[in-house]
């Protein structure tokens, strides 16, 4: 079950070609955030996965797609996800950087579009209206590590805000009755792991009590789950590690 504290909101696909899945409502915040879906493509779908066996041609046709997509922005940022808490700060620039072993990004430019890729764990979107933006990685361990605690650290110490003036959404990720684990997860995560298992627990609850201690107030989570979605969406539990990747996407585009 999901937090009544958080609104649950359903990421929209945009009209287009593109399987891009967005939050309607904090457009009139001026930010661009949502996820890349499965689409209807053939064969592995609109995957951009840059780790797994998919041919480098087709992944990067994709990402050219998709970068084209985004108007407004001049520079992309990825970073390799290891399930750590590292966030780093990118101002502006062009072009695409990617950074190995980033979980987290955090900017105040406008033009700058911040991504993470996920198949299962959970995109937190943070957004201080008009000053700053971060978009982190959240899997069992960076939960359990406190990659909001940091994130969140670094996003106000960034714009100079509190965190009464953040808005936090948990976008598309494994449920909680879809994703089974383990003790190691349970103790991992501050949850008992009574009886003979195997245990379920729903990440983005983790993360909306977590936000809570931390003083967010304005919290909303994702309707979407992308194992028992798995025709719109990407689960490398559901798949047994053999699905795409989708790539989680927040930026203010520039003014001009």
């Amino acid at each position: 079950m999901t937090s009544t504290s958080a609104a649950i909101v359903r990421e929209e696909l945009r009209p287009g070609p593109l399987p891009l899945y967005d939050l309607p409502t904090w457009r009139s915040h001026g930010a661009i955030a949502g996820i890349t879906g499965r689409g209807t493509e053939a064969g592995r779908g609109f995957d951009l996965g840059l780790w797994t066996d998919a041919p480098v041609g087709e992944v990067m046709s994709r990402w050219r797609a998709f970068r084209r997509a985004q108007t407004g922005f001049d520079l992309v940022v990825l970073g390799n996800q290891v399930h750590g808490v590292r966030v780093e700060t990118v101002g502006r620039g062009h072009g695409w950087i990617h950074v190995e072993g980033v979980d987290g990004w955090i900017t105040t430019a406008r033009g700058t579009l911040l991504t993470v890729t996920v198949a299962d764990c959970i995109p937190v979107y943070l957004l201080v209206p008009g000053r700053g933006i971060a978009l982190l990685h959240a899997g069992w361990r960076g939960t359990a590590g406190g990659i909001l605690g940091v994130g969140l650290e670094r996003l106000l110490a960034a714009t100079g805000s509190t965190p009464s003036d953040v808005l936090m959404h948990l976008g598309i990720g494994i449920c909680g009755r879809c994703y089974e684990v383990g003790s190691e997860v349970m103790t991992g995560c501050g949850e008992p792991a009574e009886g003979p298992g195997p245990w379920h627990l729903d990440l983005r609850e983790q993360l909306v009590r977590q936000g809570e201690r931390l003083g967010i107030r304005r919290v909303s989570s994702s309707g979407w789950c992308s194992a028992h979605d798995r025709p719109s969406f990407y689960s490398h539990r559901a798949s047994r590690g053999l699905d795409g990747r989708m790539v989680a996407y927040l930026g203010v585009p520039r003014s001009d």
